[in-house]
């Protein structure tokens, strides 16, 4: 599982449409979690376990994480 970034966090909760509190309730993680982890354009500074609740619950909710392939990292719905 490759790593996500903070600014991809971003984007995958603006796809979605929901609010911070909404993915800190779904991925059962604290409000300053999510805060901490998109506050970070890069990986963000939270444990990996939280890290992987987070990614857990947008890809639940339809979201496909981009890796790095030369194009830059990003977010989509799965088809």
């Amino acid at each position: 599982m490759n790593e996500i970034t903070g600014a991809q966090i971003r984007a995958a909760r603006a796809l979605v449409r929901w609010t911070a509190e909404e993915l800190a309730n779904t991925a059962s993680v604290g409000l300053s979690t999510i805060r901490r982890a998109e506050a970070e354009d890069g990986p963000p500074t939270i444990t990996p376990a939280n890290l992987r609740l987070i990614r857990i619950a947008l890809e639940s909710a339809g979201i496909e994480f981009i890796a790095e392939n030369g194009g830059g990292v990003g977010v989509r719905f799965k088809k």
